[in-house]
């Protein structure tokens, strides 16, 4: 008798990687190239020699076509009648940005955030043997004027896109990196790409959304409070686990379709607590969850962190303490590591992340201006004591506030708390970088004041709303610099309370005792622009150009006058 096969059940919980080599095309330029995603277009045709490196010489102008064109990104995927046995989720994060996703010739989803996650129901839309999945890019640039032509009053975009004679791009009407159409210190290349993880979950009922962890602390121990979101597909129940030094938890929950949401509670007695480098170690503890086999790991640092922002004989004191101890704010602001995302890696990041510690750094502000950087920025400020002052994605010009464009942001908020809220390095969520200030730059908001203040408030107070319902823990600042809540006047240069920027030296061209004269309470920005490294002039110049009023030079200069002003000031 012939012996019968015994066929293993399927896991309940399993991916297939979309990650890889996909096919690059345009519907309006003939240019054809491998891309290999995670990564950006920029980067697929510079392997193919089809652009310049934007950053040698003037070679940006020679690229621009690259982010006026449209891109299309496809690939063939196969999948196991086994891998498809269930209900499947296709994950898409970082799509940058305006895109229409097709799964097997039919439009699944289309995405036009950044910062968004995109969970995507494709239950029955995977087959088993060859899939192909496509993602068509549209023009942000002009996606974006045509918003901004739609809208029922001009909200202006920052002037930083202006330089060098660009034309601006409305970068204030799409969810995108706004420092990737260039700034006062930045090259204009508007990339294209997906960023994050790409990926086909397929679950038995269920799949983790969010895994959030509030301390509570004791004398001796730390109560920590676990908040799990889980999306449903349908009705029924799951297994979660929860497990951290040494404590583990286990339950059998009832889910409805949605999101369902659980507490809870597990102490770690005896806790080695977390400390801001230069103030102690950086005890870190694995919390490992599981859903039906699907597993997530975070890493805790058991810390109390608190901003006192309270009255004193000055105005109102604005500093951070830590288990404790009144932490003096030693540090820099952050921008993307690279203006072509490909380049940034954890290595590069890692790289600059140890320099700051290594120069007795504490804390990182990562700047409006820039992006929600990777999982793996801040486990890297978790292990190396950086804490950091996370600002929204919003700088220096104002914003919509139709309820589409709220309810976009709500959801990019919303996802962004939720992911890093866990962290020990996340100190305080900011709500913008100068958008306050930027109220009294722009003819059209300084005509009318009342209209661009009541705009700015229905964004700017949804955003605290959102952390007070998500992270009560932590506290939000309304932007920065700001003077405190529900306070529009412009605080640039008020140094009793709030938070300061001090460019005076810089842009009007103070002598440099000028800095003896302020005292702020936390100076979150201030400087003086200084010529780059020689070895990293040479990566971009030829001899010829080797001098600061040269053409190459003074395109490499984003900040108008920049080159003169840092002349003019040395030679004094």
């Amino acid at each position: 008798m012939a012996r019968q096969a015994v066929v293993a059940p399927a896991p309940a919980y399993a991916e297939i990687d979309l990650a890889g080599e996909y096919a690059l095309t345009s519907p309006a330029h003939a240019a054809k190239a491998a891309i290999r995603l995670p990564g950006d277009v920029h980067t697929a045709l510079l392997d193919a020699g089809l652009i310049p490196d934007p950053y040698f010489g003037d070679n940006e102008q020679a690229a621009m076509w690259v982010h006026a064109t449209p891109w299309t990104v496809e690939r063939r995927f196969t999948a196991s009648r086994a891998e498809i046995d269930g209900y499947l989720t296709l994950t898409l994060e970082g799509v940058d940005t305006i895109a229409t996703i097709l799964l097997n010739g039919e439009e699944v989803a289309r995405t036009q955030n950044q910062f968004i996650r995109y969970d995507i129901d494709v239950t029955g839309k995977v087959r088993a043997g060859a899939n192909t999945l496509r993602i068509e890019f549209a023009v942000t640039r002009d996606v974006a004027k045509a918003r901004a032509d739609a809208h029922p009053f001009p909200i202006p975009f920052t002037l930083n896109y202006l330089s060098n004679g660009l034309p601006g791009v409305h970068m204030n009407f799409v969810r995108k990196t706004a420092c990737h159409a260039g700034w006062d210190w930045g090259i204009c290349l508007m990339p294209t790409g997906v960023y994050g993880r790409m990926a086909i979950r397929r679950s038995r009922l269920a799949r983790q959304e969010s895994v959030q962890v509030e301390q509570a602390h004791g004398r001796t121990s730390v109560e920590l409070s676990i908040t799990t979101r889980v999306f449903a597909f349908a009705a029924g129940s799951v297994e979660l686990m929860h497990e951290i030094a040494g404590e583990k938890l286990s339950d059998k929950v009832a889910v409805r379709p949605g999101e369902n949401v659980f507490v809870h509670n597990l102490t770690v007695r005896n806790p080695k607590l977390w400390w801001p480098n230069g103030q102690g170690e950086q005890h870190l503890y694995e919390l490992w969850t599981t859903l039906d086999g699907e597993v997530t790991k975070r890493k805790i640092g058991l810390r109390k962190l608190e901003w006192i922002v309270e009255k004193d004989a000055i105005d109102h004191s604005f500093k951070v303490r830590v288990n404790g101890r009144d932490i003096t704010a030693l540090g820099a602001n952050w921008i993307p590591a690279d203006a072509i995302p490909s380049r940034i890696t954890p290595e590069v990041v890692r790289d600059l992340l140890e320099s700051a510690r290594a120069v007795n750094m504490n804390m990182l502000r990562v700047w409006g201006g820039g992006q929600y950087e990777p999982d793996y920025f801040y486990e890297l400020c978790d292990e190396l004591g950086l804490i950091v002052w996370q600002d929204f994605m919003f700088a220096c010009m104002s914003y919509p506030s139709n309820r589409d464009f709220l309810d976009d942001v709500r959801t990019e908020i919303t996802q962004q708390v939720r992911r890093l809220s866990h962290h020990a390095c996340i100190a305080l969520w900011c709500g913008d970088n100068e958008v306050i200030g930027s109220l009294h730059w722009y003819p059209e908001t300084k005509a009318d004041p009342a209209r661009y203040i009541a705009n700015y408030d229905r964004l700017n107070s949804m955003l605290g709303n959102i952390v007070e319902d998500e992270d009560p823990g932590r506290r939000f600042w309304p932007s920065s610099p700001s003077l405190g809540y529900l306070d529009f006047s412009d605080g640039w240069h008020k140094d009793t309370r709030g938070d300061t920027h001090y460019w005076s030296v810089w842009h009007e061209a103070k002598d440099f005792s000028a800095y003896r004269d302020v005292n702020p309470r936390f100076a979150s920005e201030f400087g003086f622009q200084s010529f780059t490294s020689m070895n990293v002039i040479e990566s971009f110049t030829t001899p010829a150009d080797r001098n600061p009023t040269s053409p190459v030079m003074e395109a490499h200069q984003r900040n108008t006058g920049g080159n003169s002003r840092i002349l003019e000031t040395m030679t004094r």
